[in-house]
């Protein structure tokens, strides 16, 4: 059973209330600053036993968010480590992510083909060398993929700690908060023991961690295992999100029932649990930029 079929009713709550979402227009010379969108170059999650599944981002969690950036009257600008054109995860473009509607669904995916710069996105490494002094905020979708490469991405450590650094909003929906874990002084390092279940080398290895003791979200251990194996995944992951980024420090705190909305606000950092939170996440990350402009 494919996850977009499981429990639709499960899946429908929170979604009925998901935005309209229409083709994007040019951006206003009237923008309140630029948001950097970080998406993921990979295309497959390998899992246990030499098992792969192809993924990319999720539709929802990239496109009901964004709008909610661009109708703020903020302008993204995408980058990813290959600078390279994103793949979106095809089992995300399902209706089941958008209240049943699938006209919605048709909006969102048509919404994120009208940026032509998603197709042609900076590369992590050039924003890391030019700074993100341009950037008001920094937005990470879900979807399986940061697990593959962001979560290791040393140029997207260095941008993450300046954004934490300066206190600037950071928003993260789903398994994109693993991303936080290229922040740790060897991400690479950590990731191999995440994968080996050392927890020896997981708690020397996480010393350092900027986000260490931030209360966060992130797509559940329970939420994952029922997608595992011939659910959706095909097998099982090589680790879990939230328990890999408490294994670092964070104190994590999801929904008491899988698949609820759920949202975490500590300090800068802004994380949805998982695609049911899409549209809370994005109110919440737009109000986090909107209080950082104010108030300067």
């Amino acid at each position: 059973m494919s996850i977009v079929r499981m429990g639709s009713a499960v899946l429908a709550m929170g979604l009925a209330m998901g935005l309209a979402i229409v083709a994007p227009t040019a951006a206003s010379a009237q923008s309140k600053g630029k948001v950097l969108v970080v998406m993921s170059s990979a295309h497959q999650l390998e899992l246990r036993d030499g098992k792969t599944y192809k993924t990319g981002y999720f539709l929802n969690e990239l496109a009901v968010p964004l709008k909610q950036i661009v109708d703020a009257g903020y302008t993204p600008v995408f980058a990813n480590p290959n600078g390279d054109t994103p793949q979106m995860d095809s089992n995300s473009n399902h209706k089941n992510y958008f209240g049943g509607d699938d006209a919605k669904r048709a909006e969102a995916e048509n919404y994120i083909n009208g940026f032509d710069n998603l197709k042609q996105p900076l590369r992590l490494s050039a924003v890391q060398s030019a700074g993100v002094r341009e950037f008001v905020g920094v937005f990470i979708p879900g979807g399986h993929a940061p697990m593959q490469d962001l979560v290791q991405d040393q140029s997207l450590g260095q941008i993450l700690r300046a954004f934490h650094d300066g206190g600037r909003p950071t928003g993260i929906i789903c398994h994109g908060p693993v991303a936080l874990l290229s922040t740790l002084p060897d991400p690479q390092a950590y990731r191999l023991a995440l994968s080996a279940n050392d927890s020896t080398q997981l708690q020397s290895l996480s010393q350092g961690w900027p986000y260490a003791g931030y209360r966060l979200t992130a797509f559940s251990a329970a939420e994952e295992k029922q997608v595992e194996g011939d659910v959706l995944l095909g097998g099982n992951v090589v680790f879990y999100a939230d328990e890999a980024l408490a294994s670092a420090g964070a104190v994590v705190q999801n929904a008491s029932a899988p698949w609820a909305s759920n949202v975490v606000v500590d300090r800068e950092l802004i994380t949805g649990q998982q695609p049911m939170s899409d549209a809370a996440f994005g109110t919440a990350f737009v109000q986090a930029l909107n209080t950082q402009l104010a108030t300067k």
